[in-house]
């Protein structure tokens, strides 16, 4: 008798040798929410925990060969991107996923752990506008990224523009738009989710002390697994949030760098005292 399968999730990002962000980061948190996931790398890293040093992102074919050969095999729940690497890679993606316009697309395209890409990486943020945006269910990004994003399509301004930004950003297609770090207490960390009618829902946290690296691609995967699961999107924002907080919490120092979320913190024996 066959047993029921796991919720299926392809994910498009960089392979990390250290597994703190990328499709090593993806698969660890689709794997802690129950789902399993499946892999197109876009480019290849060389880092450590400290820092990425460089990285060689793969041809275009071959990241949409990848694709292609799995979801012709097997039906997928959601799709995540994250690292695109290149316009040429923007471009395959958003080929292959406009054909599966009823599975949730979570774009989480932004680590500030990558190198930077100069021009390249402007070019790439107008492909994804124009290319990704429009079929994307949650884009996630900081208040910082979110900025730099709007200036591909407005001029710069003092004021507090991070509504309109949002709105505009909502206004190319996407769904929903998760912001993280949006202005709040400084004990805290706040999180604000928008969509059409405005804002839906904001979090606050409290700010936990140290470096870490991965805690944005563990939220984005979690929201992945969680809409795979079936959950609406305001829920699986709320859950992804506190399970990132929780792997975080739980932060392992791998190396002499960055700590790295435990995304399997749940499944560890706790600590007992020997002395009771």
């Amino acid at each position: 008798m066959q047993n029921q399968t796991s919720p299926l999730i392809l994910t498009f990002n960089a392979a990390d040798p250290v597994g703190a962000i990328g499709i090593q980061a993806d698969l660890a948190s689709f794997a802690a929410m129950g789902c399993h996931g499946l892999s197109v790398i876009t480019s290849i890293l060389i880092g450590d925990t400290t820092r990425i040093e460089d990285i060689q992102v793969i041809d275009a074919d071959w990241v949409a060969d990848q694709a292609r050969v799995v979801l012709e095999d097997m039906p997928v729940a959601a799709f995540k991107v994250g690292a695109v690497g290149s316009i040429e890679n923007v471009s395959v993606i958003a080929e292959i996923v406009s054909d599966y316009p009823d599975i949730p697309l979570i774009l989480d395209p932004f680590n500030t752990a990558m190198p930077d890409p100069g021009l390249d990486g402007e070019d790439q943020l107008i492909a994804m506008r124009e290319l990704l945006i429009p079929q994307t269910t949650l884009l996630l990004v900081s208040a910082v990224e979110l900025a730099r994003f709007a200036e591909t399509w407005r001029e710069p301004s003092a004021d507090d523009t991070m509504a309109l930004d949002a709105m505009r950003i909502i206004d190319l297609g996407c769904e929903f738009l998760f912001v993280t770090g949006t202005p709040s207490d400084v004990h805290d960390v706040a999180n604000t989710l928008f969509s059409e009618s405005g804002i839906v829902r904001t979090d606050n946290w409290p700010r936990q002390s140290g470096s870490f690296s991965g805690a944005g691609a563990t939220l984005s995967a979690t929201i992945a697994a969680m809409l795979a699961n079936g959950l609406d999107v305001p829920e699986a924002v709320f859950e992804a949030q506190e399970f990132t907080n929780a792997s975080i919490a739980n932060a392992q120092r791998l190396g002499m760098g960055k700590l790295i979320p435990d995304r399997y913190f749940w499944a560890r024996e706790p600590d007992t005292d020997t002395d009771a």
